[in-house]
């Protein structure tokens, strides 16, 4: 009985979570963490519950990175601590958390899109133009490339 109770309390704040609201997730998700304390999922979605609801960096960061350490292959996992770490102001750890994922997983779009989300962008090389001009989408690489190159000379 425990068990689908926790299923079902699972699949709501997951909703909750989705919808924009993290203070009803909240409560669904540590009733799932009471039921299961074990389970990865509930811990990471209880972090990023935590962390969105009531801004307590630390605890979030650590009930993520458990959840991690119990199944690194899921990426879900990953994504959510990555977005802790952006809450909490440390882009560089969710930047390292994201390419850590693509390590394990490949190229995956949910990775690319996540970590596009969180890198800063350097302005324009011609600023009176729009970013999307092809004059700029295309020195932009330019630039882009020839910073790889620097970086690894």
């Amino acid at each position: 009985m425990g068990e689908t109770d926790a299923i079902t309390s699972f699949k709501l704040g997951v909703q909750l979570l989705k919808g924009g609201y993290p203070q009803k997730a909240l409560t669904e998700l540590r009733r799932c963490v009471e039921l299961e304390s074990a389970n990865p999922y509930y811990l990471s979605f209880l972090g990023l519950a935590i962390a969105r609801s009531e801004k307590k960096w630390a605890e979030a960061t650590k009930l993520c990175e458990t959840a991690l350490q119990f199944k690194r292959k899921e990426l879900q996992l990953h994504l959510n601590l990555a977005e802790v770490y952006v809450l909490s102001g440390e882009r560089e750890n969710a930047i390292v958390t994201l390419d850590q994922a693509r390590e394990s997983f490949g190229p995956n779009a949910r990775l690319v899109k996540a970590r596009s989300r969180i890198e800063k962008r350097r302005a324009p090389i011609l600023p009176f133009l729009d970013r999307q001009n092809p004059l700029n989408k295309s020195l932009g690489k330019l630039r882009h490339r020839a910073s790889k190159q620097s970086a690894i000379a």
